[in-house]
C-alpha cells in the first residue's frame, strides 16, 4: 500500500433514526462492519430507505458518509448556507480530494479507526428540498461530458475507533489496480 496525502477531520455528526442532516457532536465511535455507532445508517446491511426496498439483503456500502468541507466553501459561494452535517455526512474532512480517490483507498482516521471507500454519493431529490438548487449545485460534467457528483463518499469502517475534529487522516491507496469510485 501507498500512502498518500494526510488530511484532517473538521467536524463529526450522527443521528438516530433517518433524516436527512445529522447533529455534530465531540466525538463519534466508528464500528468494524457496522458504520458510526448510534446512527441511522449503521448495519452490515443496507440501510438506505430507496436501497433498502430494493434488496433488503445487500451489505451496506454506506457506513459512513464523508464530505469535504471545500465543498462547503464552493458552496457557500454559490449562496447556500451549509455547515457540517446539513448534508447527511457523518465525517467533514480538509486537505485531502476525497472524490479524486479510487474505490479501496484506506482512510486511517485518529489513532485506530480505519474506513475503505466504496463509492461516490449521488446527489438527490432531498438535497432539494433541504435548499433549492443544491443538487445541481453538487453535480458538474467532465471534458468528456460524464456526471461529476460532488456531494461526498461512501465507506466501510475496516477497524473500529473514536474519531473526532481535529484528529489526522492518513490516505492509503489500495495496492490493486485502482478504480475511480462510482455512486453506490
Amino acid at each position: 500500500m501507498r500512502t498518500e496525502s494526510t488530511g484532517y477531520i473538521v467536524a463529526v455528526c450522527l443521528r438516530r433514526g433517518h433524516h436527512f442532516s445529522k447533529t455534530p457532536s465531540l466525538s463519534i465511535r466508528l464500528l468494524a462492519g457496522l458504520g458510526v455507532e448510534g446512527d441511522g445508517h449503521m448495519g452490515a446491511l443496507v440501510k438506505h430507505r430507496y436501497d433498502r426496498r430494493r434488496d433488503p439483503a445487500r451489505p451496506n456500502l454506506r457506513q459512513v458518509h464523508l464530505i469535504p468541507s471545500e465543498l462547503f466553501d464552493e458552496l457557500r459561494a454559490k449562496g447556500f448556507t451549509i455547515q457540517p452535517g446539513d448534508l447527511g455526512e457523518n465525517v467533514t474532512t480538509s486537505g485531502i480530494d476525497l472524490a479524486g480517490l479510487p474505490t479501496g483507498t484506506r482512510l486511517h482516521l485518529g489513532t485506530h479507526a480505519v474506513i475503505e471507500l466504496t463509492g461516490l454519493r449521488e446527489p438527490c431529490v432531498l438535497m432539494d428540498r433541504f435548499q433549492q438548487g443544491l443538487k445541481a449545485a453538487t453535480q458538474d460534467r467532465d471534458a468528456e461530458g460524464r456526471a461529476v457528483y460532488k456531494a461526498g463518499v461512501m465507506a466501510i469502517v475496516v477497524s473500529d475507533g473514536e474519531v473526532a475534529p481535529g484528529d489526522a487522516i492518513e490516505t492509503v491507496l489500495p495496492e490493486v489496480r485502482q478504480r475511480p469510485l462510482e455512486p453506490v
